[in-house]
């Protein structure tokens, strides 16, 4: 049975997608199942940002297939490893765990690494801000990827 991840931001256009799109490209897609997920429903069905699309095709990252959706409590069972950018998410996630299990499951992606954050800042104000956030979720992408592809 696969592993599912779920990669979490505020409105699941910029970094979620990003940390989505970097970690399948580090694992076995047949033994790794990664999706994302918005805390906010601002851009329900909308594509990513075309900042977080530009910068992950200078990678050779293809995130435009993506869709944007909002996190619901049924993911809490959907998914082994819940994945959030920054605190805020966590809490909005955290709360709508219905149990110490479901809580377990939610992770800060930098705890994965140490960089010396443990926030991956929001990029959506920042034009220049994409490509530092792109480095930061790689780099906890490939942490990511390496204990999975151990297993």
């Amino acid at each position: 049975m696969a592993t599912k991840i779920l990669m979490v931001c505020l409105g699941n256009i910029c970094r979620s997608p990003l940390a989505e799109g970097i970690l399948q490209s580090k694992v076995d897609i047949d033994d790794v199942f990664v999706d994302s997920a918005g805390t906010g429903g601002y851009h329900i069905g909308s594509k990513p940002d075309s900042r977080s699309i530009a910068v992950g095709l200078k990678y050779d990252i293809d995130i435009t297939l993506q869709r944007c959706r909002q996190f619901s409590v049924q993911d809490f069972k959907d998914f082994d490893l819940i994945y959030v950018m920054d605190h805020s998410n966590y809490n909005n996630v955290i709360a709508l765990a219905q149990n110490e299990e479901e809580k377990a499951k939610v992770k800060l992606i930098l705890d994965e690494v140490d960089t010396g954050l443990n926030e991956v800042p929001d990029p959506y104000h920042d034009d220049d801000g994409f490509e530092n956030v792109f480095h930061l979720i790689d780099t906890a992408c490939t942490s990511i990827a390496e204990k999975l592809n151990a297993n």
